[in-house]
């Protein structure tokens, strides 16, 4: 999942759309001249741009207490920049307003982008500090240059007279995108109507931000602990070696502490053989978020959807998925509720015969030891997939791991394919610096053999970083400004003791090559304005490239390259390759449905007013009767995210996040059009580089995927990926 720096903080902060949001992930840089440095600036390393290669960051130089005069400063010469372009006496033109705002808050950028990422990515308590502090004066900031009145004046001239300006089809598109972005942001309200606005605005800035450290605080602060080794039967030595490693951390010596990730199912669920160390895990993670005390968000989540509803009814819209979506290719809730209640019933009915097959072993394993059987419940659901796994393929997750050596899945694996589809290649190297010793950083090199971006990959988790895997850019590409990409992928990788190798799991191989489909994006991006550079589309746009870049993963060719012992350099067996395809589609019922059971609460949240908005108290009541409504509530099978831990809504991705689902759709025309075409070719790299890939949020989304398949999308190639063709309707 892409998440950049300015664009993920005031998402959150201002419920905006992605598309809204993109272009304070990125003001320009460009032609603006860059300011002399000072005896009070010369050492803050974001009042000039980074000497080193493609602009990357100077992690060497940069200071905590670098960012606060960064953003002070950034904010008034950005304020200033745009005060000089609103009270231009000049008559408006592309050249003095639009790519003038794009040349704005260069200082800005820089600060903002390098510290949202790191948030992300590596926060201590002096950042989350600063973000808590300048949250409310970011969101200000952002109206007084989207509420400007002149400023937006020229804005709607150039609007209104765009098909005589002359411009490239990018640069009217442009023109009309500043302009639905800042009515979008309330620029025609009243001059009262935008003070509410502006409050509601700081408001929302101050919650997000309070909603994200505390689920980063509740997920440390849940870590499950055990008394013994026992208790964690089932893990390799490694990780019972990690577990005691963590607890000696927390001042726990001679017990075990098994960490948690920001999501419902936790990885030791698949192998501890412990039935009730996996309902003690299960259950602190169901729990996060809503059990009272310091870390609570069920108050958070009813102040933020009341704020939002309030938010979207003053601009003119019934509910705030009807503002979020309207600047999506899904265009409006309706044709989202219609997708995803068609995917539903299908998904539970494939998911209750996935888990009558798991009862049944269930049964067997326990009449087998002559003892009473049980009836599955979540915890199990995860142990008991991989022993019918096991009996319906002949493999388990343990086989595969050895073969799955992280760097050789990267280097071997990801960049192998990339080669072999677009002609690029990649370099590792070791001058530039670096924000945490265990990253790495690749120069990433073109086809015709000149510098395309440089990668920087950050794979483990950690305490101070969020869950989940993402995507951001520390530069984007633009042809007005110069700049050529470097792009970070972000996993959550549980790091072995020292000495031992980092094996992945089948979903981690996955997830490193979704990733690197939106590092993709970013470094073929070929545009003029940063505006439109890289992953700037629409958010139900925005995962379909990453999930095309799945389909290599699995291609016979390139698991065979990466697919090796760890130890000895074996290839993966044969056999054992044709049982990790055959088992492609198992446990896509489970897959399917805690995927939708959050989707839809999302939805449920987002298509409320503010009078339908329960209190704190009343929160996941509100959550359980949305999702038995839906027809997704499945005991066995809760949402992979339950609202009090369910980050991607509390920002960039608020009634938004049916998009994986919707992006599928494109991505399954995507990968038939592949293989009808060949497969793994130049040419159709080739092709899907030129017609989308490279084109960024430059042209319609929708009209970007009919440039490359030549056809309208159809929903058939899904429900054949995720086995629901022939689900009983």
């Amino acid at each position: 999942m892409k998440k950049t720096g300015l664009c993920l903080a005031l998402a959150a902060a201002l419920g905006m759309t992605m598309t809204a949001c993109n272009r304070t992930d990125a003001p320009a840089a460009g032609a603006a001249a860059e300011q002399p440095a000072t005896p009070a600036t010369q050492d803050n390393p974001f009042f000039v741009k980074s000497d080193l290669p493609l602009e990357y960051p100077h992690f060497d130089r940069i200071k905590d207490s670098d960012f606060a005069p960064a953003f002070d400063a950034g904010m008034a010469e950005q304020l200033k920049e745009v005060e000089a372009i609103a009270g231009n006496a000049e008559p408006a033109t592309f050249d003095n307003t639009i790519v003038a705002l794009e040349n704005s808050g260069q200082v800005l950028e820089r600060a903002l982008t390098v510290f949202f990422n790191l948030v992300g990515t590596d926060t201590n308590d002096t950042r989350q500090k600063l973000e808590a502090d300048y949250s409310e004066k970011l969101a200000a900031h952002q109206d007084a240059i989207r509420l400007n009145g002149k400023l937006f004046e020229r804005i709607q001239a150039l609007y209104d007279g765009r098909e005589g300006l002359g411009l490239d089809a990018e640069g009217k598109r442009l023109v009309e995108r500043y302009y639905t972005d800042f009515v979008r942001a309330g620029a025609k309200l009243s001059d009262a109507d935008k003070e509410r606005l502006k409050a509601m605005n700081a408001e929302l800035a101050k919650l997000g931000t309070q909603f994200d450290q505390n689920v980063l605080g509740e997920v440390n602060a849940s870590a499950v602990t055990f008394d013994s080794a026992q208790a964690l039967a089932g893990s390799s030595e490694a990780q019972i070696a990690a577990a005691a490693d963590e607890a000696k951390k927390r001042g726990l010596d001679g017990k075990y502490v098994v960490t948690l990730l920001n999501t419902t199912g936790q990885p030791p669920l698949s192998y501890l053989t412990d039935r009730e160390s996996r309902r003690k895990i299960f259950e602190a993670s169901m729990a996060r978020g809503s059990r009272g005390g310091d870390f609570d968000n069920t108050g958070l989540v009813a102040q933020v959807v009341k704020l939002r509803a309030e938010r979207a009814a003053l601009l003119g819209y019934p509910n705030y998925a009807a503002y979020a979506l309207e600047d999506a290719t899904a265009k409006t809730p309706q044709a989202v509720n219609d997708m995803l209640g068609k995917l539903a019933p299908a998904a539970v009915a494939n998911a209750k015969r996935e888990a009558a097959d798991l009862q049944k072993m269930i049964d067997q394993e326990q009449a087998a030891k002559g003892e009473a059987s049980f009836k599955l419940e979540p915890w199990d659901w995860a142990f008991y997939s991989e022993k019918v796994r096991q009996a319906k393929y002949d493999f388990d997750e343990s086989q595969l791991k050895p073969y799955f050596e992280m760097k050789n899945v990267l280097e071997n694996g990801v960049f192998f394919a990339a080669n072999q589809l677009y002609g690029i290649s990649f370099k590792e190297r070791t001058d530039l610096p670096k924000y945490r010793d265990d990253i790495w950083t690749y120069d990433v090199v073109d086809a015709d053999g000149k510098p395309l971006a440089i990668f920087i990959f950050d794979p483990y988790a950690r305490e101070s970083k969020r869950g989940g895997a993402w995507m951001n850019s520390y530069v984007s590409q633009s042809r007005l400004r110069g700049t050529q990409s470097v792009v970070a992928n972000h996993l959550n990788i549980p790091k072995p003791p020292a000495g031992e190798p980092t094996l992945l799991t089948w979903d981690e191989v996955t997830t490193t090559f979704h990733e690197f489909g939106h590092a993709l994006h970013g470094m073929f991006s070929d545009v003029n304005y940063p505006y439109f550079s890289g992953t700037n589309v629409p958010r139900d746009f925005v995962e379909f490239p990453s999930q095309v870049n799945e389909m290599w993963a699995d291609w016979p060719s390139i698991l065979a390259n990466y697919a090796k012992h760890h130890q000895t350099g074996e290839a993966m067996p044969q056999a054992l390759l044709d049982k990790v395809l055959a088992a492609g589609k198992f446990n896509q019922g489970f897959a399917t449905t805690e995927y939708l059971g959050a989707a839809m609460l999302d939805q449920r949240w987002h298509q409320i007013g503010a009078d339908q908005v329960p209190a704190a108290d009343g929160v996941m009541k509100f959550e359980a009767d949305a999702l038995a409504a839906d027809g997704i509530a499945y005991p066995p099978v809760p949402p992979r995210y339950r609202t009090p831990y369910f980050s991607h809504i509390m920002g960039g991705y608020a009634a938004g996040y049916y998009a994986y689902i919707w992006s599928e759709v494109l991505d399954a025309n995507t990968q038939e059009w592949m293989r009808q075409h060949g497969g793994l070719k130049r040419e159709n790299g080739d092709r899907f580089r030129a017609t989308l890939l490279s084109r960024g949020g430059s042209n319609d989304a929708l009209q970007l995927f009919r440039d490359f398949a030549g056809h309208e999308p159809k929903i058939e190639p899904l429900l054949a990926k995720r086995g629901l063709d022939s689900a009983p309707r």
